[in-house]
């Protein structure tokens, strides 16, 4: 009954954006319809996923798909599967709803029927791969996401940098997509079948079971963005429509989680070593990640690198759960996976939530430079609300849901740390980093918060701007009421993780789970949640009471007439981080100088580059193009070189085919 109803969802979410396209391009029937069907989808696909979730770890039913070819393909639903597709359907109505206001079809005819027709087909086969058990129905789903996310991420192809960012993430997903395809034929190789069935102990060797699990960590954390495979995600983010990088960040990544963490549950047996590797890589891709935020002066940019370092969390919790799969301790699995998993919801929520407000703000405010912000609480408060509730969120503070997910890998990092094996140093190392990711996170967000919505404004596009439509103000709406239910009311999660826990430990059959509820106080941090909830409305309570404030002149600094231009920038609050990591960020830029009594107008500017793509890929691709120059005397363009090159590429394979040896040989022998 409910893999029927995802089925359904998935055919609804893939007809979606099909009648736009039969309408006029003036017309607005078309993203209505969209989105109507968008809202049918998601209705079908969290009433399936949900019946799921509330059954337990069951075995999954499974449906067959009528192809000879394929050895009938499978899908099915368990409650692994079914989690993941609560944060697809959840943003896949969420967003045609947003799209309504920000990008209505009036004004962007000639990308708006292309954008929603590729958002439907992106979450059908993202909901396509979470329920595939087969090579094919994985790969068809994987690829049906991949290249709509590639027409998305170049939805403006009028633009450079939309075109640029496009190839780079089309080269890189199918980069990701080539391992899968190895991945899958090595897996055939091992088990004889394309299935995703759990292998037998003992039925994959040591060498074979590394290299499935390399296999699946490189094809499967490029999608994710896992530092260094990252490089492609934060031209992607900033360059895509808002309400499409909220599905990148929020929802898109986390299919790489999903397939490792599928993967990691089908091989038998895991070492240690092989938790310990993404424990460190969870570890280096969350302090990276923050750190390259904080240097940001793009806003969208910021958050896309903001998604690498929640990426690193989610690994982090993978990872400690890994070690205690190995080990043989429930315990670990629970809190690791519970950590692991409530943080792939928690960052779709939060940081759905927040590229939705900066959509807004970019909507209004027509760039998406920091520094060319300022004082927009005042004309668009219920954005600044619900910006201040993601940012809360993101930093892993509570009462609100960041909170909870990372309190769970900290307890399973501290219950690693007081262990002995391998992994101990890992998991050492994890908890004054998990800390230190998020003191840096704060820093950021008060960067942001304080830049981009306090203050005066600095430009006359920020002093004009006014609040978003209620299109957009009502998806933000429903993502921040869900990161403050999950925040406050823990405990309803704890089932749902428990039966995903369940699953994915279900081939270890003598591994018998560990119950969340028992490990974590769930009713005590949602009466701390509260109690805090209720001392922020206290206080807020008095000081409206208090009166309105008084009014007077502020210290000037010397300056009789002070401007917007004479506030604290972000560029300046974030340069003394910026100095602490400067070897690692190696900012460049140009500095004005300022000489004489009367000096001239001067500008400044400073950019960070990716350490991967602009330190590493693009230097690389000169060269080696530049090695190969002396190759571009035989593509000229003309078309009778191809014909010769064609006759003597004919004539060599026929040449092949001859005799050659048995003739000389004969010759010889007279």
């Amino acid at each position: 009954m409910f893999l029927d109803l995802v089925i359904a969802a998935i055919l609804l979410a893939a007809l979606s954006g099909v009648p736009g396209v039969l309408l006029p391009r003036a017309s607005r029937a078309g993203e209505r319809i969209a989105a109507a069907l968008m809202a049918g989808s998601a209705l079908a696909g969290l009433a399936g996923a949900a019946s799921r979730l509330c059954g337990g770890a069951a075995p999954a039913p499974l449906s067959f798909f009528p192809w000879p070819a394929a050895g009938n393909g499978l899908v099915g639903l368990d409650p692994l599967s079914a989690f993941f597709l609560v944060p697809v359907f959840l943003m896949g109505a969420l967003g045609p709803v947003y799209g309504l206001g920000y990008w209505p079809q009036a004004k962007h005819r000639n990308s708006g029927r292309k954008l929603r027709l590729f958002w439907g087909l992106m979450v059908a086969g993202m909901a396509l791969l979470l329920i595939g058990r087969h090579a094919l129905t994985f790969l068809l789903g994987w690829e049906f996401m991949a290249l709509s996310a590639f027409f998305l991420v170049s939805t403006e192809d009028q633009r450079a940098e939309s075109r640029q960012a496009g190839w780079i993430y089309l080269f890189a997903t199918h980069v990701g997509t080539l391992t899968l395809f190895a991945l899958f034929a090595l897996w055939r190789r091992a088990t004889g079948s394309y299935e995703l069935c759990p292998a037998a102990p003992g039925a994959l060797g040591a060498g074979t079971a590394s290299l499935l699990f390399l296999l699946a960590l490189v094809g499967f954390g490029l999608k994710a963005g896992m530092m260094p495979l990252h490089f492609w995600l934060p031209g992607a983010h900033a360059s895509a429509p808002s309400h499409v990088s909220a599905m990148l960040s929020g929802v898109v990544l986390k299919t790489g989680i999903y397939g490792l963490v599928r993967w990691l549950s089908l091989l038998p047996d895991p070492p240690a070593a092989w938790g310990a590797v993404i424990l460190f890589l969870g570890i280096v891709s969350g302090l990276l990640g923050v750190v390259f935020a904080i240097g940001q002066h793009d806003l969208k940019r910021l958050l896309a690198y903001h998604s690498v370092e929640n990426i690193g969390i989610i690994l982090m919790g993978l990872g400690v759960a890994l070690l205690g799969r190995s080990a043989g301790r429930p315990e670990w699995v629970a809190l690791g996976l519970a950590g692991c998993l409530l943080h792939v919801w928690n960052h779709s929520f939060f940081k759905s939530l927040l590229f939705f407000c900066a959509g807004a703000v970019v909507h209004r405010t027509h760039t998406r430079q920091i520094d060319r912000m300022g004082g927009l609480a005042k004309a668009m408060p219920w954005t600044a609300a619900c910006f201040l509730v993601g940012a809360v969120a993101i930093c892993g503070l509570p009462p609100l849901n960041g909170f909870v997910s990372e309190w769970f890998v900290y307890l399973g990092l501290l219950h690693r740390a007081t262990a002995s094996g391998t992994g101990v140093s890992a998991a050492v190392i994890g908890v004054p980093a998990l800390a230190m990711i998020g003191a840096l996170a704060v820093a950021c967000f008060v960067k942001v918060y304080g830049a981009v919505f306090l203050g005066e404004p600095r430009t006359r596009a920020a002093a004009l701007a006014r609040e978003a439509p209620l299109s957009m103000r009502l998806p933000m709406a429903v993502l921040a009421a869900v990161c403050a239910l999950i925040g406050l009311a823990p405990a309803l999660a704890a089932p749902v993780l428990d039966a995903s826990a369940a699953c994915w430990l279900a081939p270890d059959a003598a591994l018998a789970p560990a119950r969340l509820g028992r490990l974590a106080p769930l009713g005590a941090l949602s009466i701390l949640s509260l109690s805090l909830l209720a001392f922020a409305g206290l206080l807020g309570a008095l000081f409206r009471r208090a009166g309105a404030p008084r009014t007077g002149p502020t210290w000037d600094c010397g300056y009789a007439r002070p401007t917007a231009r004479m506030q604290y920038t972000a560029a300046s609050f974030a340069q003394t981080i910026v100095l602490l990591f400067l070897r690692v960020l190696r900012p460049r830029g140009r500095r004005p100088r300022v000489a004489g009594l009367f000096p001239p107008p001067a500008h400044m500017h400073s950019h960070i580059d990716d350490a991967v793509l602009d330190r590493l890929l693009l230097p690389a691709g000169s060269r080696i193009e530049a090695w190969f120059g002396w190759f571009h005397r035989f593509q000229r363009g003309l078309t009778q070189h191809y014909v010769l090159y064609i006759l003597l590429t004919l004539l060599a394979l026929l040449c092949s085919q001859l005799p050659f040896q048995a003739f000389i040989t004969q010759w010889f022998a007279r």
